[in-house]
């Protein structure tokens, strides 16, 4: 089957297929154009791209490993298993790759306010990073249940002069924080830049993270090429809004020899209210800027989520993964908390890497094909984030006090 040249998307109104488009307040409109136009110029600037595979090299830590799990591979049987190690990263995950490409971009358009939104607070931390980096203030929206579920990265934004503000409304997690910090642009947009974390929103956003996050697969495809001479069979990343798989996915988009497979969130299970697996039960509707797959009732009111992963805890997908999964060529699983919280317990003890509870999403549907599959087929998986930040919340979960 011919699928669409991914360069070509997203079209000139920012549209992946039905999907995507720019539903914000007049009061945007103007700054969105101005980004987009300047991340056009930025794009064909050589002094940016050299000043962003710079800082990508000596800041962030790329490339990064692609790591064979042997250990994994012999428990399980079958596919022979790597990881791409973005959890070695700089601040501990793939989210920094965008932080520093846009933080360069609001260095070009002459704003020093940056503000964002964070779930897990990865993205939290990897702008406050990049912030600090460029003495740009910084403040970050966060719903009060994350920042309790995510101590640890409240403190490291705060060690890195960022302000992080609660938001106690509604569910208190993602939706609400990204609301709060919409509400911020409008009201300060000629000073700010808002460093959206993942790949949804409002045209151009999913086509600026997604391309800053492209390096991912771009590097996985040159090293194993270079490690087995051929390309994988399979890949396999978490969704959330969906920023780390697509980055991931995109350099092999055109190889349909290649299948590619994302993870949502099954939560406590595929009920309403119960989980954040927007495939499952959901339907097309508009949040936050864009028109993509949410979980949503008849009256287009938002459903509650549920996920033990804040960063996959979200109602809606980015655009561009509604329209590839429209096509057949990206394949939508999910993980329940259970299998998530069991693949986080297995690739520590085997591998001696603790991966973020995200990640262990796509790690829980590794172990579950992979026992089926030849074993000379090639699974890759993105390790998306490390687990420091899950440590304290798991241990409550997994670990038993013997007393």
């Amino acid at each position: 089957m011919m699928f669409p040249d991914p360069a070509a998307l997203p079209d000139a109104s920012g549209h992946f297929g039905p999907y995507g488009g720019m539903f914000v307040p007049e009061t945007l409109m103007t700054a969105l154009r101005d980004l987009e136009a300047e991340y056009k110029m930025a794009s064909a600037d050589p002094e940016f791209q050299r000043e962003l595979a710079g800082l990508l090299r000596d800041y962030c830590g790329r490339p990064t490993p692609l790591y064979f799990a042997e250990r994994l591979t012999g428990r399980l049987g079958g596919a022979k298993i790597y990881l791409k190690r973005e959890d070695l990263l700089h601040t501990g995950a793939h989210k920094i790759n965008n932080a520093i490409g846009q933080i360069l971009l609001a260095r070009r358009m002459g704003k020093s306010r940056i503000i964002a939104e964070t779930g897990a607070g990865q993205h939290g931390v990897a702008t406050a990073a990049a912030a600090a980096r460029f003495g740009c203030e910084c403040v970050i929206y966060m719903g009060a249940v994350d920042m309790e579920r995510q101590a640890l990265n409240v403190a490291r934004m705060r060690f890195l002069g960022a302000k992080v503000v609660a938001v106690t409304a509604g569910q208190a997690t993602l939706k609400e924080a990204i609301n709060e910090a919409m509400r911020d642009w409008v009201t300060n947009v000629r000073t700010t830049h808002y460093i959206l974390g993942s790949a949804l929103g409002s045209h151009p956003y999913p086509m600026i993270v997604r391309d800053f996050h492209r390096v991912i697969g771009e590097e996985t495809r040159r090293q194993i090429l270079e490690r087995e001479g051929r390309l994988p069979d399979q890949l396999v990343a978490c969704v959330g809004g969906g920023s780390n798989a697509i980055g991931f996915f995109h350099a092999f988009l055109n190889d349909e020899s290649v299948a590619l497979t994302g993870v949502e969130a099954g939560g406590a299970g595929i009920e309403r209210g119960r989980h954040a697996a927007r495939f499952q039960g959901g339907r097309l509707g508009v949040l936050q800027g864009t028109k993509t797959w949410l979980l949503a009732d008849a009256d287009g009111q938002i459903e509650l989520t549920h996920s033990v992963s804040a960063g996959l805890d979200y109602a809606a997908i980015g655009p561009e993964h509604s329209h590839y999964r429209d096509l057949g060529r990206i394949t939508y699983d999910f993980a329940t908390d259970d299998e998530a919280l069991a693949a986080f317990r297995a690739l520590s003890e085997l591998e001696g890497i603790i991966p973020a509870l995200e990640s262990a999403h796509a790690i829980a549907h590794v172990i579950k094909i992979a026992p089926a599959l030849d074993a000379g087929k090639i699974l890759i998986a993105n390790l998306s984030g490390r687990g420091d930040k899950d440590v304290h919340q798991a241990a409550g979960i997994l670990l038993q006090d013997p007393a």
